[in-house]
């Protein structure tokens, strides 16, 4: 399986294929790929998923430390009180196709899933539509196996966050689950409070990471950690 592969296309499929939508064009009504991250994904078609997400992660954190320096009072202690060293390369594995990254890979797809199901509102008809997205993807057939086999089993938020084995990929993880949604329910709001919270990260660092793709994105973005 190429997680890396897979998470390009998913958040990319929208930019590539000319049609507004894309995967939350079809009757899955949002699932896996907001607006935001529609516009996001055409830089994970030229970059990849993983390093787009990391990127973003990265630009996020530098932001947050920033703010830190600048004299801003941090109203809770740093992710997981953990150091978090200044290269990139801690948020994007070494290699594209090594155990490091597709790992991370999976993870960050059982996240777009977990936030894309949040609202609990995937019925019989929304999943075969998504299905019959993820067969038109640019993927392998073994690809688009290995993606529906990870759609259809339910996400477990506990096993998220034991996935979460470092400040960065809790960080890519809150990431990737906005890259995913529209924040428009009241269920997503909560998904994603209880996501940050259950990661370990600062109030502060949500914000910074909202204020990026909001950024990545060039359109407003409604904050869930307010």
């Amino acid at each position: 399986m190429s997680a890396d592969r897979i998470l390009s296309q998913l958040l990319g499929s929208s930019a590539a294929s000319g049609f507004a939508g894309g995967l939350a064009g079809s009757l899955a009504g949002g699932m896996l790929t907001s607006k935001r991250g529609r516009k996001f994904g055409k830089k994970a078609l030229q970059v990849g998923g993983i390093a787009a997400v990391g990127g973003l992660a990265y630009a996020a954190w530098q932001r947050h430390r920033a703010g830190e320096a600048s004299g801003v009072p941090a109203s809770e202690p740093a992710v997981a009180s953990l150091p978090v060293s200044p290269g990139i390369d801690r948020f994007v594995p070494a290699t594209a196709d090594g155990p490091d990254a597709e790992n991370l890979g999976l993870t960050l797809l059982r996240a777009m899933i977990a936030a894309a199901q949040a609202d609990g509102r995937l019925d019989a008809v929304e999943r075969e539509a998504l299905h019959a997205r993820v067969r038109s993807l640019d993927l392998t057939d073994a690809e688009k196996l290995d993606l529906l086999g990870v759609l259809d089993r339910p996400v477990d938020l506990n096993e998220l966050v034991r996935a979460a084995r470092t400040p960065e990929i809790a960080s890519e993880i809150y990431a990737v689950s906005l890259l995913a949604i529209e924040i428009d329910t009241p269920e997503e709001r909560a998904y994603l409070e209880l996501l940050a919270a259950r990661l370990g990260l600062p109030k502060a660092l949500v914000a910074s990471i909202h204020e990026e793709l909001d950024t990545e994105a060039a359109e407003p973005l409604a904050r869930a950690a307010s």
